[in-house]
């Protein structure tokens, strides 16, 4: 019997509240004392967050203090490399590693930057979110910006060029809190670079929270509710908005939304009924292009090739001012640790990596759209068009490895720290990538089952999603595993 549907009578609401809200999902006991659990530490998240605040600064900006390290220093010996393992090694992996066991906890639970946001809007201007900053490609140019701007200005391997970008990432969360939101958090919602990377693979984790009482209409935003991130909580279908920080969660309650355990990677079996976004699926191509391209251009001798033939073509132009370096806000200067890009390194590196997201993403769209178009052929019904934003989803995981074998690359230099070999890691390296290749295939096959297809004919539209999954590997490959 369905504990959520109401009857059809003019006394629907008092029938609702008669009807006892019954839990969904896998291991419904272990969801409750999880969620009973999380509600009973809800008033110590500010504490968190303040603590995490001052980690965060101390992480960014006390290096600046200090000598650089020397060639044989290690985490425990001086605190500029601790910071570096701890930013890179840890945080950034396992932050993005966490949504598939839960979600986007690390925003709602830990994150410095959105709590920050929201303390600045309880004291802000308070205006309406304007449309530019709800616009869907907002988040996805943040994303771009962030991660091209960081291969400029060497995040990795300077201190000075970590508190340059992550401070002024920080710095934004509180001016778009300040002016906008309501005390909302706007800055999570719609700008937010990693909140939208981590949103986009939440989808996968085996956490939900899912309304006891739903209402049909499907995914809405809305700024009157209790929700920090603007969800119509009674119709939330979609996990991508949640930072699960508990404030709509209340065990005795009858209503509102409860936590809800589930097989990881059943939203996106089932994305059709969870609000599926083009904007979304162009970001899991584009975020995962402009990615590699930030890794190709350490690792491939065509960016050196094109390097010196665009600075001999701009010598005979008579363009010397390529070879000028630029302002350290924009790019890497720091000639007492030898390395100083010039305005031609920061062109091409900035065109190195757009090529490599344009390229990607005209793949990945091929494939999906020939993909989309086989579905359509073996199984008419829906329209091409949300077949091909349902099968987009498909290299979810493949991307989400991709990523954090490339972004979050640190945490394999820390094993290594621990005492595992080369080997063993780029085995490690090589089975997260094949897991993740396997995973996206299944989904694909789940993704053209909800279409219709026959199981007899799957193999054909799946084909072209598990040769998108084969050139994410391939170009891939160079970065992760050697040129």
């Amino acid at each position: 019997m369905d504990t959520h549907r109401l009857p059809d009578t003019i006394d629907g609401c008092a029938a609702q509240r008669a009807v006892p809200f019954r839990r969904g999902g896998r291991l419904t006991a272990l969801g409750a004392a999880l969620e009973r659990l999380f509600v009973w530490l809800r008033p110590w998240l500010p504490v968190a967050h303040g603590v995490m605040f001052v980690g965060f600064l101390a992480i960014l900006f006390v290096p600046l203090l200090l000598d650089d390290p020397g060639a044989e220093d290690g985490p425990f010996d001086h605190f500029t490399v601790m910071a570096h393992t701890l930013l890179w090694g840890l945080w950034f992996p396992l932050a993005f590693l966490s949504v598939v066991l839960t979600g986007r906890s690390w925003c709602g639970l830990l994150c410095p930057m959105g709590a920050g946001s929201e303390w600045a809007g309880k004291v802000g201007l308070k205006r309406p979110v304007p449309a530019w900053l709800r616009w869907p490609g907002t988040p996805v140019a943040s994303f771009i910006l962030v991660t091209v701007w960081g291969q400029t200005v060497g995040v990795r391997d300077h201190p000075e060029a970590a508190a340059i970008l992550f401070g002024s990432v920080f710095a934004a969360a509180l001016v778009i809190g300040f002016l906008f939101g309501r005390g909302k958090r706007a800055w999570c919602r719609h700008a937010c670079p990693i909140g939208l990377l981590l949103g986009v693979y939440s989808r996968l984790g085996a956490v939900e929270f899912a309304p006891k009482r739903p209402e049909p209409g499907g995914d809405r935003w809305t700024e009157k509710t209790v929700c920090p991130t603007l969800i119509d909580l009674k119709r939330k279908t979609e996990s991508r908005h949640c930072i699960e920080c508990f404030r709509c969660v209340g065990p005795s309650s009858q209503g509102g939304l409860y936590l809800k355990l589930r097989v990881p990677g059943t939203e996106i079996e089932t994305v059709s009924a969870h609000n599926p976004s083009l904007s979304e699926v162009l970001f899991l191509f584009m975020g995962t292009g402009v990615a590699l391209g930030g890794f190709l251009w350490l690792v491939l001798p065509s960016y050196q090739h094109l390097r010196m033939a665009v600075g001999d073509w701009g010598i005979d132009q008579g363009w010397y001012w390529l070879g000028e370096p630029g302002p350290r806000w924009l790019m890497a200067v720091y000639p007492e640790r030898r390395e100083v890009f010039r305005w031609l390194d920061f062109i091409l590196i900035v065109g190195y990596m757009l090529s490599w997201l344009a390229a990607l993403t005209a793949t990945l769209s091929a494939t999906t759209a020939a993909s989309a178009w086989l579905s359509a052929r073996l199984a008419p019904g829906a329209e091409w068009k949300a077949r091909f934003v349902q099968l987009g989803y498909q290299y979810a995981p493949v991307a989400m490895v991709s990523l954090l074998l490339g972004l979050g690359g640190g945490l394999f230099d820390t094993l290594a720290l621990l005492g595992l070999g080369p080997a063993a890691v780029l085995g490690a390296k090589g089975l997260c990538f094949a897991l993740g290749a396997l995973w996206s295939l299944r989904l694909g096959d789940r993704l053209l089952a909800a279409q219709g297809v026959p199981a007899t004919t799957r193999w054909i539209p799946l084909l072209p999603g598990a040769l998108g999954s084969f050139a994410i590997g391939a170009a891939w490959y160079p970065a992760l595993f050697g040129a």
